[in-house]
């Protein structure tokens, strides 16, 4: 029984311990700290409406949205108004041959867009596409550090391991983007695969759909897509992960059009909600993929974009 009355002395002296400990500098903190993972089976959805002009809606409350799991209503349990959830955001460079008369100007776009989108619970990370993945910008949320890793880059004529790239930046970000936060993938390339070992268009969507994240792409080929089959193939595989997550796949003009497209997937992912609910599924031990519907019932003027699926236990967590 005297036993017990040490209780009181132990949890003392383990607060004393935490409370002697010195906090991380915040460079490690937003450069190579893992965040902590949390594990329930709450899904969340981000999801961008638009009206008939492509007007990005925010006044919508959570009443408006319904939601399906595999045909199955789901009941909302949360929703975050636009932009107020984090974001945690891999912008991939393509620094191969496609785009080596261009580079510099995507350089400078490419920094203007790190200055708009980085900031207070927005981080990003920054990957080169080219003959291996390379993670050249650790995950921070200093705009100045990011847009340095991004003007260090050269381009080159080497080959294009694209699709490993794009499972390397999904898992990077599933294993440290924080928890409730919005997981994104920007794509500076015309998508042609030349020499991934691993992976292709099927696992690449698997991934992103393991880690929640959107996908936007930007193809600097412009209107030369038409040209070949490998071109066709490269564009038609951003649009289809596009569609499938969520996000948007643009085929500018002109490449003059990329400032204005940065512009707009800042104003898409500044204007999205973030839905969560409880799957009504409650058997989460399979690595399951479950389809999901997003709708504004009543309003068939306005668009909505959300992911279609996900996986019911490996996503998670």
């Amino acid at each position: 029984m005297k036993s017990l009355h040490l209780i009181p002395l132990v949890l003392a002296l383990l607060l004393l311990g935490v409370r002697g400990q010195s906090p991380a500098p915040a460079s490690e903190v937003t450069a190579s700290t893992p965040s902590i993972r949390v594990s329930s089976n709450l899904v969340l959805v981000p999801v961008s409406v638009s009206d008939s002009g492509r007007k990005p809606v925010k006044d919508l409350d959570i009443s408006a949205f319904k939601v399906t799991e595999d045909g199955h209503p789901q009941t909302i349990a949360s929703m975050q108004q636009p932009g107020q959830s984090p974001v945690e955001l891999a912008l991939l460079v393509d620094i191969s041959g496609s785009v080596m008369t261009r580079f510099e100007f995507e350089q400078k776009a490419g920094s203007e867009f790190v200055r708009a989108i980085v900031g207070p619970q927005r981080f990003v990370s920054l990957f080169t596409v080219g003959p291996e993945t390379r993670l050249v910008g650790q995950r921070t949320n200093d705009p100045a550090t990011a847009q340095a890793a991004l003007l260090s880059l050269s381009p080159t004529r080497e080959a294009t391991a694209f699709y490993d790239t794009l499972v390397s930046a999904a898992r990077y970000l599933r294993e440290r983007a924080s928890p409730f936060s919005r997981r994104v993938q920007v794509v500076i390339s015309d998508g042609e695969d030349n020499y991934s070992l691993d992976h292709g268009l099927d696992s690449a969507l698997r991934e992103l759909q393991k880690a929640d994240c959107l996908f936007y792409s930007i193809n600097p080929a412009s209107t030369s897509v038409r040209l070949n089959s490998l071109s066709r193939r490269g564009q038609e595989g951003l649009q289809f992960l596009a569609n499938q997550t969520g996000g948007s796949a643009y085929l500018p003009d002109e490449w003059s059009e990329l400032p204005s497209i940065y512009r707009m997937i800042v104003a898409d992912l500044q204007a999205q909600y973030l839905i969560g609910y409880y799957s009504s599924k409650t058997d989460t031990a399979r690595d399951e993929y479950r389809k999901i519907s997003v709708t504004v019932p009543g309003r068939p003027d306005l668009r909505v974009r959300a992911r279609q699926g996900y996986y019911s236990s490996a996503g998670k967590g």
